[in-house]
């Protein structure tokens, strides 16, 4: 595995690739749990290289102290991505991929203006932005992408179609613990009182029959702060606070 966090040094990197060589992309922030190892071995199991990139971007955090916050573990992941046979790790700086002091930014009109879009001010923006400098630099074939993160695919998506980029976008399931909260890099911050109050928002959300109306309510009175509970286009997406902790969900109607 090769750790590259020069964008010189991966641009020369990525130039001397055999062209038959497929690459599949992973981009993080960091702090690695099992649902970012599942994106991984799908990547490996279908490309010749694999490409993981770890960057806190701070474009798209609204709340200053939330960016500050957020967990890095740098030493953990590195260790993770090798024992998922990672070929290259890409570590750039923020001055590397804002050499304009993010004075380009790239934004949509539609799906990034409700639920998240609402709620974070400014970070679908920063999301969109910072997704195609990677898509470009890495110029992979394959790159993939949880479905916690729902309205985050779809933009990204999006995003791929409207600008022409030959890359697939591979949607990876939720991966949940067995309490059925989904796995987040945000759960590491939660205290153990916090924690249980996130697996029963976990546990109240999966109740797929009730209308949205009755799930707020229950959560509500658990004493959970919800920013919303929504069904849109045969999905329903919730975002809640635990504490600091914002948390979000969703999870496809289909089978009601």
């Amino acid at each position: 595995m090769r750790i590259i966090s020069t964008l010189t040094e991966w641009q020369q990197l990525r130039q001397s690739l055999d062209l038959k060589l497929t690459v599949g992309f992973v981009p993080t922030m960091g702090n690695l749990h099992a649902g970012h190892a599942s994106l991984l071995e799908l990547a490996r199991a279908q490309n010749d290289i694999v490409v993981l990139s770890i960057f806190v971007n701070p474009t798209q955090f609204n709340d200053p102290q939330d960016y500050q916050s957020y967990p890095r573990t740098h030493e953990a992941d590195l260790a993770l991505a090798e024992k998922l046979n990672v070929d290259y790790v890409f570590m750039p700086e923020k001055s590397s991929l804002y050499p304009d002091n993010y004075t380009y930014q790239v934004s949509e009109t539609e799906i990034s203006q409700y639920q998240e879009g609402a709620y974070r001010p400014g970070h679908f923006m920063g999301m969109l932005t910072v997704v195609l400098k990677l898509l470009l630099l890495v110029q992979a074939q394959r790159a993939y992408f949880g479905e916690k993160d729902h309205q985050q695919l779809q933009l990204i998506r999006g995003l791929v179609k409207a600008f022409f980029l030959n890359v697939d976008i591979v949607a990876c399931p939720i991966v949940r613990e067995s309490t059925g909260l989904a796995l987040s890099s945000r759960n590491s911050l939660l205290t153990a009182v916090e924690r249980t109050q996130a697996e029963h928002f976990a546990q109240i959300f999966q109740q797929i029959t009730l209308p949205c109306a009755d799930i707020i309510q229950q959560l509500t009175r658990a004493g959970i702060q919800v920013d919303y509970v929504e069904d849109r286009d045969n999905r329903r997406c919730a975002a809640v606070k635990v504490g600091r902790i914002r948390l979000i969900d969703n999870h496809s109607l289909d089978q009601v």
